[in-house]
């Protein structure tokens, strides 16, 4: 049994840096999130690498490909759901990688690309994950149902004034 137990505790320990990580990783994912929220967006530059890049389906024609267009991908991102907030639902963190699943919830008061204003509130879960490199997001993955959210906004399906 006093083996079993060193063997156990000496595994532990050897992982115990790698735990770190992820843990770090974790804190790091969420004061990004917090930084979104709060609209600090200059906090970011602490959080995610210069050359960052955001890959989503979801936003065909987005190209993220640095810290500064991602800066402006949420800008224009705010002006369409002023009040937009991110609530994250479930974070775990394994070597280099953090995941997410988190709700995406606001009130369309502005154009949303060639959505105008709706007025109407959505909620949206999405998905994400973040890569990290030299402690910072250096990546991410997002997605989510587009269908799922212009419907709750009123803008699917389509009117036929939209498809004229």
């Amino acid at each position: 049994m006093v083996r079993f137990t060193m063997l156990l505790l000496s595994t532990f320990a050897f992982a115990m840096p790698c735990l770190a990580d992820e843990v770090e990783n974790i804190k790091v994912a969420t004061s990004m999130v917090d930084a979104i929220n709060d609209r600090t967006l200059d906090q970011l530059d602490q959080l995610i690498s210069s050359n960052f890049v955001r890959h989503s389906a979801a936003t065909t024609g987005v190209n993220v490909t640095s810290l500064e267009e991602f800066k402006a991908f949420l800008r224009t991102d705010f002006a369409g759901i002023p009040d937009s907030v991110i609530a994250i639902d479930v974070i775990f963190g394994n070597d280099e990688f953090v995941a997410m699943r988190a709700t995406y919830s606001g009130t369309q008061t502005g154009a949303m690309g060639p959505f105008p204003p709706s007025g109407k509130a959505a909620e949206l879960p999405f998905i994400g994950i973040l890569r990290f490199a030299d402690g910072k997001i250096s990546e991410m993955w997002v997605e989510w149902d587009n269908i799922f959210m212009l419907s709750q906004l009123g803008h699917f399906p389509p009117t036929a004034d939209a498809s004229e």
